[in-house]
């Protein structure tokens, strides 16, 4: 009777040495398109923001700057944490569209916000591509 007990035991035991190291990569790339979905939301929610500072920049002119400050610390962020090859080219291209926003305003221009708002676009795409 005992090597009957002991084979389905060691079985089920190689069932889990074989099962658990799957189920940790599938949670691995599940955390990571979580991570880079809140990533998506929140530079949805930084754009909003410089969107709505630009449009009330005559009731508070350092919005804009706020925001933009908060858009370029969130994009820094989801650069550092990054791993991926095609979520890293996207936010250097957030990257350079918040560049060109900000030149506009330093030369007291005002930004087209269009093409920075289509970078963030292509940032979700990569996240849930």
């Amino acid at each position: 009777m005992p090597p009957s007990i002991n084979r389905p035991a060691a079985l089920a035991v190689a069932a889990l040495i074989l099962v658990l190291p799957l189920s940790a990569v599938s949670c691995s790339a599940a955390q990571k398109a979580v991570d880079c979905g809140n990533t998506a939301v929140r530079l949805g929610s930084d754009l909003n923001e410089v969107n709505n500072a630009y449009n009330n920049a005559n009731n508070d002119p350092a919005a804009a700057g706020r925001a933009l400050a908060k858009l370029k610390a969130d994009l820094d962020k989801a650069g550092k944490n990054s791993s991926s090859s095609d979520i890293t080219k996207s936010i250097d291209d957030l990257q350079k569209q918040v560049d060109k926003v900000q030149q506009a305003v330093d030369k007291k221009q005002v930004p087209d916000l269009g093409p920075l708002g289509d970078a963030v676009g292509n940032f979700t795409k990569v996240c849930t591509g």
